[in-house]
């Protein structure tokens, strides 16, 4: 557990970093103002694919995450969907925490947050 906090706290450190990705000249036009995620710039004069200085980042492996906590929450924890009661004996406590869906109504989540206490489960999005 000891080297996955380590990787843990390698990974916030690079997001702390890691610039936000943007596709190339989303100030541009305002169809890409309101979603400017990340398009890889394919043009053949385009600096931005050159890596130009002065031009905005491009994502590599570089600004990767380790691989061995890739894809799980700050918690440390995998993260596992959950939808019913029934779902949560699937899950392996001691790696795994659960996430309730939004789908998922007062009454149903009420009964899912008591019976992830008994079975000692985290739940992520337990209000």
């Amino acid at each position: 557990m000891n080297e996955k906090a380590r990787l843990l706290r390698i990974r916030a450190k690079i997001k702390r970093r890691k610039p936000k990705f943007l596709r190339q000249e989303w100030w541009r036009f305002p169809k890409f103002k309101n979603d400017p995620k990340w398009r890889k710039p394919k043009g053949t004069d385009s600096k931005m694919r050159v890596k130009l200085k002065g031009k905005a980042r491009s994502p590599s492996v570089g600004w990767s995450s380790p691989k061995a906590v890739r894809g799980l929450h700050p918690s440390g924890y995998e993260e596992v969907l959950v939808y019913n009661v029934k779902d949560l004996e699937l899950i392996d406590s001691t790696r795994q925490a659960a996430r309730i869906a939004a789908t998922v109504g007062k009454k149903k989540r009420v009964m899912i947050i008591e019976r992830a206490k008994e079975l000692g489960i985290k739940v992520l999005n337990a209000r």
